[in-house]
């Protein structure tokens, strides 16, 4: 173990989509906040998440696989113990591990998520347990100690029982549960509590570094941003009676957020739609720049490694969907990644493909903690897969043990795909609904391919909303990736992409030790 380990601060912003943030590019002012962490740290402009929805993203997050490897891709899921998670590594390795979670699917649901946390607050429930709870009076610690296994173990049968999914989701009861169940958390409070525990910890001369994990569920539906900033982005809908009406009932509608719509939105619905969601990433934006001013005067940063990433994005009609359910198109898998080290070069951006399951790699090589792994498991390789190499590269490139190159998939959710049974069930098939996705990154390539059959071949840089299939440009390069991506499935590890012409003999050498390819 390091002499001095540095406190480590991981920040996951829940269903925040890449290109609404105006850190890269967004013409809308969306995220003033992160756009100066950006300057002052290293943002990764193609970082691809490994699942597109909460619990399978997490779970590589806290193991450092993918979700074909741990398995944990449905609601009713559990990790398994032969996956030791970040916070259980990071807990023998010294560290003091705290989470304040805003996203009930991580906080609340008996999948695992939580093991390895000294303290695991969670904001989305009817009685949410924050640290402020054991200065309560005596009668109300015994009431909510009491209540609070009901209310988790109701929140676990909704996730198990497809018949109280489908009826939580009905239209009137969607707005009942959404607010009185705390849905989607207090990102303020989580933040209030995170800074008064943080201050708490070292000012009572604490010698342990910390793990902070904080999940912020701002952006995620149903959107309800507070007035002023849905007039901040779009002064034209501060009034509008129909904006607000239209919302309502798309919030309503529990169902519909990860349903196909039955028509394509209307240019006025699709503003709408696009306003409110940037209005809650403002209004999130600006909470999250209390915490980073905080961090900044204090001082704390000369000691903290800040990682802020999101777990998947967010699809409004794009490719014919809604939510966050069943493909691996860039607005669900290209999510913002920032890096803060302290001492490391400021305003660097990284330009490489990388899978965000690598952040267990580096916060373990941050920390200086070995994980307790075979050294042939090459998840063991931290330091190959840490992606603070490119941080202390002067180019932000450096020498990459994936050669440019991630995977991303999406499981379809069964309890989604049972919503869709009844309410659009011809869907299913025209869409193949039922079938897992995978999508190859490579260059500036990506593949995505369901069942074995390439649903298409995209060339991310100059097509970046992937309306334009080249599987029949280079049917020779189609081949070739076909079959990595069949080799990834099979095996689930990270073949070298074939066709690459960049990759040296090294390199190959280099993945091979790295149990990668044969």
């Amino acid at each position: 173990m390091p002499h001095t380990q540095p406190n480590i601060l991981f920040i996951v912003l829940d269903t925040l989509r890449r290109d609404h943030l105006s850190a890269y590019g967004h013409t809308i002012d969306t995220s003033p906040a992160l756009d100066e962490f950006a300057d002052r740290a290293t943002l990764f402009e193609r970082a691809v998440a490994p699942a597109q929805w909460t619990i399978p993203a997490h779970a590589s997050l806290f193991t450092g696989v993918y979700p074909g490897v741990h398995g944990v891709t449905q609601a009713n899921s559990a990790l398994s113990g032969m996956h030791p998670t970040l916070a259980e590594i990071l807990q023998v390795g010294g560290y003091h591990t705290i989470a304040f979670c805003n996203n009930p699917l991580v906080g609340v649901l008996d999948n695992g998520l939580q093991r390895g946390f000294d303290h695991f607050y969670h904001y989305s429930s009817a009685i949410p347990n924050r640290p402020a709870d054991m200065h309560q009076n005596a009668m109300r610690r015994q009431m909510v100690k009491w209540f609070r296994p009901y209310a988790r173990k109701m929140g676990n049968q909704f996730a198990k029982s497809d018949r109280l999914f489908r009826l939580s989701l009905h239209p009137l009861l969607t707005p009942v549960w959404s607010k009185y169940i705390n849905f989607k958390g207090s990102t303020a409070d989580s933040i209030d509590d995170l800074m008064t525990y943080w201050t708490a910890h070292h000012a009572g001369g604490a010698e342990q570094p910390l793990f902070s994990f904080v999940n912020l569920m701002g952006a995620h539906l149903p959107y309800h941003p507070p007035q002023d900033w849905v007039a901040k982005i779009a002064p034209d809908l501060k009034n509008d009676r129909a904006a607000y009406a239209f919302m309502r009932r798309f919030n309503a509608d529990g169902a519909g957020w990860a349903s196909p719509p039955d028509t394509p939105f209307d240019e006025f619905q699709r503003h709408v739609l696009n306003t409110f969601y940037d209005a809650e990433i403002a209004y999130q934006d600006a909470q999250l720049g209390r915490l980073l001013t905080f961090l900044r005067e204090s001082g704390a940063l000369d000691n903290t490694a800040v990682i802020i990433a999101a777990d998947h994005g967010e699809a409004h009609g794009e490719h014919q969907m809604m939510g966050h359910g069943f493909n691996v198109y860039q607005e669900l898998v290209h999510v913002p990644l920032m890096m803060h080290l302290p001492d490391a070069d400021a305003g660097q951006r990284v330009p490489v493909n990388v899978s965000t399951r690598r952040l267990f790699h580096t916060v373990l090589d941050i920390a200086g903690v070995k994980p307790p792994l075979d050294a042939r498991d090459p998840n063991a390789n931290v330091a190959g897969l840490s992606l603070a190499n490119f941080l202390r590269a002067s180019d932000g490139r450096g020498r990459d043990a994936e050669n440019n190159s991630a995977f991303s998939e999406a499981y379809p959710p069964t309890t989604f795909l049972h919503v869709l049974e009844h309410r659009s069930p011809a869907v299913i098939e025209r869409l193949r609904l039922r079938f897992a996705r995978h999508a190859l990154y490579t260059g500036d390539h990506k593949m995505v391919v369901d069942a074995g059959r390439v649903e298409g071949l995209f060339d991310i840089h100059a097509d970046p909303t992937e309306a334009r299939d080249a599987q029949f440009d280079s049917p020779t390069e189609t081949a070739a990736l076909l079959r990595t991506v069949e080799s990834f499935t099979t095996g689930q590890t990270i073949p070298h992409a074939a066709g690459d012409a960049d990759v040296t003999e090294e390199v190959t050498d280099h993945l091979r030790a790295l149990g990668y390819i044969d």
